[in-house]
Protein backbone atom coordinates (compact mmCIF):
# COMPACT_ATOMS: atom_id res chain seq x y z
CA UNK A 1 0.00 0.00 0.00
CA UNK A 2 1.31 3.44 -0.90
CA UNK A 3 1.23 6.08 1.81
CA UNK A 4 -2.00 7.81 2.71
CA UNK A 5 -2.22 11.43 1.66
CA UNK A 6 -4.91 12.69 4.02
CA UNK A 7 -6.73 15.98 3.56
CA UNK A 8 -8.58 17.29 6.61
CA UNK A 9 -10.83 20.35 6.06
CA UNK A 10 -11.38 22.41 9.21
CA UNK A 11 -13.63 25.39 9.91
CA UNK A 12 -13.47 28.30 12.35
CA UNK A 13 -16.80 28.61 14.14
CA UNK A 14 -18.23 30.30 17.22
CA UNK A 15 -17.01 28.31 20.21
CA UNK A 16 -19.47 25.62 21.25
CA UNK A 17 -19.64 27.00 24.80
CA UNK A 18 -20.82 30.44 23.63
CA UNK A 19 -24.55 31.17 23.39
CA UNK A 20 -25.06 32.76 19.95
CA UNK A 21 -26.88 36.09 19.65
CA UNK A 22 -28.81 37.39 16.65
CA UNK A 23 -27.55 40.65 15.17
CA UNK A 24 -29.73 43.77 15.19
CA UNK A 25 -30.69 43.39 11.55
CA UNK A 26 -31.97 39.84 12.16
CA UNK A 27 -29.93 38.62 9.21
CA UNK A 28 -27.28 36.46 10.90
CA UNK A 29 -25.67 35.45 14.17
CA UNK A 30 -23.47 38.13 15.74
CA UNK A 31 -19.82 37.17 15.35
CA UNK A 32 -17.99 40.39 16.29
CA UNK A 33 -16.14 40.09 19.58
CA UNK A 34 -17.25 36.48 20.05
CA UNK A 35 -14.87 33.65 20.91
CA UNK A 36 -14.18 31.30 17.98
CA UNK A 37 -12.51 27.90 17.82
CA UNK A 38 -12.18 24.87 15.58
CA UNK A 39 -15.42 23.11 14.72
CA UNK A 40 -15.64 20.17 17.18
CA UNK A 41 -16.31 17.60 14.45
CA UNK A 42 -13.18 18.79 12.63
CA UNK A 43 -11.13 18.24 15.79
CA UNK A 44 -12.24 14.61 15.59
CA UNK A 45 -11.07 14.46 11.98
CA UNK A 46 -7.59 15.78 12.74
CA UNK A 47 -7.32 13.43 15.71
CA UNK A 48 -8.31 10.41 13.64
CA UNK A 49 -5.80 11.24 10.90
CA UNK A 50 -3.04 11.50 13.51
CA UNK A 51 -4.15 8.26 15.18
CA UNK A 52 -3.97 6.41 11.86
CA UNK A 53 -0.30 7.39 11.73
CA UNK A 54 0.20 6.36 15.36
CA UNK A 55 -1.37 2.96 14.59
CA UNK A 56 1.44 2.43 12.08
CA UNK A 57 -0.80 2.87 9.06
CA UNK A 58 1.46 4.23 6.29
CA UNK A 59 0.58 7.94 6.29
CA UNK A 60 2.65 10.02 3.90
CA UNK A 61 1.17 13.39 4.82
CA UNK A 62 -1.67 15.05 6.72
CA UNK A 63 -2.76 18.39 5.24
CA UNK A 64 -5.20 20.69 7.03
CA UNK A 65 -7.32 23.01 4.87
CA UNK A 66 -9.60 25.93 5.64
CA UNK A 67 -11.43 28.55 3.60
CA UNK A 68 -12.33 31.55 5.70
CA UNK A 69 -11.30 34.95 7.04
CA UNK A 70 -7.68 35.72 7.99
CA UNK A 71 -8.34 34.61 11.57
CA UNK A 72 -9.01 31.08 10.28
CA UNK A 73 -5.23 30.66 10.43
CA UNK A 74 -5.70 30.12 14.16
CA UNK A 75 -7.56 26.83 13.68
CA UNK A 76 -5.02 25.72 11.08
CA UNK A 77 -2.20 26.32 13.55
CA UNK A 78 -4.17 24.30 16.10
CA UNK A 79 -4.56 21.49 13.56
CA UNK A 80 -0.80 21.46 12.98
CA UNK A 81 -0.17 21.52 16.72
CA UNK A 82 -2.37 18.41 16.97
CA UNK A 83 -0.29 16.64 14.32
CA UNK A 84 -1.05 17.87 10.80
CA UNK A 85 2.11 18.32 8.72
CA UNK A 86 1.16 21.50 6.88
CA UNK A 87 -1.83 23.67 6.07
CA UNK A 88 -3.54 25.52 3.23
CA UNK A 89 -5.59 28.64 3.90
CA UNK A 90 -7.89 30.08 1.24
CA UNK A 91 -8.69 33.60 2.39
CA UNK A 92 -12.34 34.62 2.10
CA UNK A 93 -13.25 38.21 2.90
CA UNK A 94 -15.15 38.37 6.17
CA UNK A 95 -17.91 40.57 4.77
CA UNK A 96 -18.76 37.91 2.18
CA UNK A 97 -19.86 35.44 4.86
CA UNK A 98 -19.37 31.68 4.84
CA UNK A 99 -19.16 29.66 1.66
CA UNK A 100 -22.09 27.36 1.01
CA UNK A 101 -21.57 23.57 1.19
CA UNK A 102 -21.61 23.11 -2.59
CA UNK A 103 -19.03 25.86 -3.05
CA UNK A 104 -16.81 24.31 -0.39
CA UNK A 105 -17.16 20.88 -2.01
CA UNK A 106 -16.15 22.28 -5.41
CA UNK A 107 -13.17 23.99 -3.82
CA UNK A 108 -12.15 20.82 -1.99
CA UNK A 109 -12.38 18.80 -5.20
CA UNK A 110 -9.68 20.96 -6.74
CA UNK A 111 -7.53 20.82 -3.61
CA UNK A 112 -7.81 17.01 -3.58
CA UNK A 113 -6.70 16.86 -7.19
CA UNK A 114 -3.82 19.29 -6.68
CA UNK A 115 -2.60 17.55 -3.52
CA UNK A 116 -3.20 14.05 -4.92
CA UNK A 117 -5.06 13.15 -1.73
CA UNK A 118 -6.48 9.64 -1.47
CA UNK A 119 -8.38 10.04 1.80
CA UNK A 120 -10.46 13.00 2.99
CA UNK A 121 -11.59 13.01 6.62
CA UNK A 122 -13.95 15.82 7.55
CA UNK A 123 -16.52 16.58 10.21
CA UNK A 124 -20.04 15.43 9.39
CA UNK A 125 -21.24 19.01 9.92
CA UNK A 126 -20.19 22.38 11.30
CA UNK A 127 -22.00 23.55 14.42
CA UNK A 128 -22.87 26.95 12.93
CA UNK A 129 -24.98 26.01 9.92
CA UNK A 130 -25.49 22.25 10.66
CA UNK A 131 -25.86 21.56 6.93
CA UNK A 132 -24.28 18.06 6.96
CA UNK A 133 -23.77 18.24 3.18
CA UNK A 134 -20.17 19.00 2.24
CA UNK A 135 -18.75 15.48 2.61
CA UNK A 136 -21.54 13.91 0.58
CA UNK A 137 -21.30 16.55 -2.14
CA UNK A 138 -17.52 16.12 -2.36
CA UNK A 139 -17.92 12.35 -2.73
CA UNK A 140 -20.39 12.95 -5.55
CA UNK A 141 -18.14 15.43 -7.36
CA UNK A 142 -15.12 13.10 -7.10
CA UNK A 143 -17.17 9.94 -7.68
CA UNK A 144 -15.50 8.40 -4.63
CA UNK A 145 -17.03 5.99 -2.09
CA UNK A 146 -18.10 7.60 1.15
CA UNK A 147 -18.85 6.59 4.73
CA UNK A 148 -20.62 9.18 6.85
CA UNK A 149 -20.86 9.62 10.62
CA UNK A 150 -17.98 7.27 11.37
CA UNK A 151 -17.58 5.96 14.93
CA UNK A 152 -14.60 3.69 14.09
CA UNK A 153 -12.16 3.66 11.18
CA UNK A 154 -9.78 0.85 10.21
CA UNK A 155 -7.37 0.99 7.27
CA UNK A 156 -5.60 -2.12 6.01
CA UNK A 157 -3.74 -1.96 2.72
CA UNK A 158 -6.19 -0.36 0.27
CA UNK A 159 -9.25 -1.42 2.25
CA UNK A 160 -11.08 0.90 4.63
CA UNK A 161 -13.63 -0.35 7.15
CA UNK A 162 -15.94 2.16 8.81
CA UNK A 163 -18.39 1.45 11.61
CA UNK A 164 -21.22 3.94 11.94
CA UNK A 165 -24.12 4.16 14.35
CA UNK A 166 -27.61 3.89 12.88
CA UNK A 167 -31.06 3.72 14.45
CA UNK A 168 -31.19 0.54 16.48
CA UNK A 169 -27.59 -0.57 16.08
CA UNK A 170 -24.40 -0.16 14.07
CA UNK A 171 -23.59 -0.51 10.40
CA UNK A 172 -20.24 -1.65 8.98
CA UNK A 173 -19.13 -0.35 5.59
CA UNK A 174 -16.12 -1.40 3.54
CA UNK A 175 -14.60 0.39 0.57
CA UNK A 176 -11.31 0.84 -1.21
CA UNK A 177 -9.24 3.99 -1.37
CA UNK A 178 -9.64 6.75 -2.44
CA UNK A 179 -12.49 7.57 -0.06
CA UNK A 180 -14.42 10.25 1.84
CA UNK A 181 -15.11 9.79 5.57
CA UNK A 182 -17.16 12.12 7.76
CA UNK A 183 -16.72 11.93 11.52
CA UNK A 184 -19.16 11.60 14.41
CA UNK A 185 -18.70 12.34 18.11
CA UNK A 186 -18.05 8.75 19.23
CA UNK A 187 -15.06 8.34 16.93
CA UNK A 188 -12.40 9.52 19.38
CA UNK A 189 -11.42 12.02 22.06
CA UNK A 190 -9.35 14.85 20.51
CA UNK A 191 -6.06 15.59 22.22
CA UNK A 192 -5.10 18.96 23.62
CA UNK A 193 -2.36 20.73 21.72
CA UNK A 194 0.65 20.83 24.05
CA UNK A 195 2.76 23.97 24.36
CA UNK A 196 5.81 22.37 22.66
CA UNK A 197 3.64 21.27 19.75
CA UNK A 198 2.06 24.72 19.52
CA UNK A 199 5.55 26.19 19.20
CA UNK A 200 6.50 23.59 16.57
CA UNK A 201 3.32 24.36 14.62
CA UNK A 202 4.50 27.95 14.12
CA UNK A 203 7.35 26.60 11.96
CA UNK A 204 5.21 24.25 9.87
CA UNK A 205 4.29 25.43 6.35
CA UNK A 206 1.03 27.35 5.97
CA UNK A 207 0.31 28.31 2.37
CA UNK A 208 -2.03 31.23 1.77
CA UNK A 209 -4.24 31.32 -1.32
CA UNK A 210 -7.33 33.15 -2.53
CA UNK A 211 -10.46 32.04 -4.33
CA UNK A 212 -8.95 33.49 -7.51
CA UNK A 213 -6.35 30.70 -7.41
CA UNK A 214 -9.09 28.16 -8.06
CA UNK A 215 -11.62 27.70 -10.85
CA UNK A 216 -14.39 26.58 -8.50
CA UNK A 217 -17.74 28.36 -8.79
CA UNK A 218 -18.58 29.38 -5.22
CA UNK A 219 -21.40 31.76 -6.14
CA UNK A 220 -24.04 31.76 -3.35
CA UNK A 221 -27.31 30.07 -4.28
CA UNK A 222 -29.16 30.79 -1.07
CA UNK A 223 -30.32 34.01 0.53
CA UNK A 224 -31.00 34.31 4.23
CA UNK A 225 -34.26 36.16 4.59
CA UNK A 226 -34.47 36.36 8.36
CA UNK A 227 -32.83 34.89 11.46
CA UNK A 228 -34.70 34.83 14.75
CA UNK A 229 -34.45 33.06 18.08
CA UNK A 230 -36.97 30.34 18.90
CA UNK A 231 -39.90 31.47 21.07
CA UNK A 232 -39.40 30.96 24.79
CA UNK A 233 -40.78 27.71 26.12
CA UNK A 234 -43.99 27.94 28.08
CA UNK A 235 -44.09 26.57 31.60
CA UNK A 236 -45.41 23.07 32.10
CA UNK A 237 -48.44 22.05 34.14
CA UNK A 238 -48.89 19.32 36.73
CA UNK A 239 -51.72 16.81 36.62
CA UNK A 240 -53.03 14.73 39.51
CA UNK A 241 -53.44 11.40 37.74
CA UNK A 242 -53.52 9.60 34.39
CA UNK A 243 -57.07 10.72 33.65
CA UNK A 244 -55.98 14.31 34.18
CA UNK A 245 -53.05 13.82 31.79
CA UNK A 246 -55.30 12.32 29.11
CA UNK A 247 -57.76 15.16 29.53
CA UNK A 248 -54.99 17.74 29.17
CA UNK A 249 -53.63 16.05 26.06
CA UNK A 250 -57.09 16.07 24.50
CA UNK A 251 -57.44 19.73 25.41
CA UNK A 252 -54.17 20.48 23.59
CA UNK A 253 -55.27 18.45 20.55
CA UNK A 254 -52.53 15.85 21.02
CA UNK A 255 -55.07 13.01 21.27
Amino acid sequence: MSGLRILVPVKRVIDYAVKPRINRANTAVETAGVKHSMNPFDELSIEEAVRLRERKVPVEEIVAFSAGPPKAQDVLRTAMAMGADRAIHVTVEENKGDLEPLGVAKLLKQVVQQEKSNLVILGKQSIDDDANQTGQMLAGLLNWPQATQASKVTVENEDVTVIREVDGGVETLKAKLPMIITTDLRLNEPRYASLPNIMKAKKKPLVKKTLADFEADVTPRLKTVKVQEPPPRKGGVKVEDVDGMIGKLKELGAL
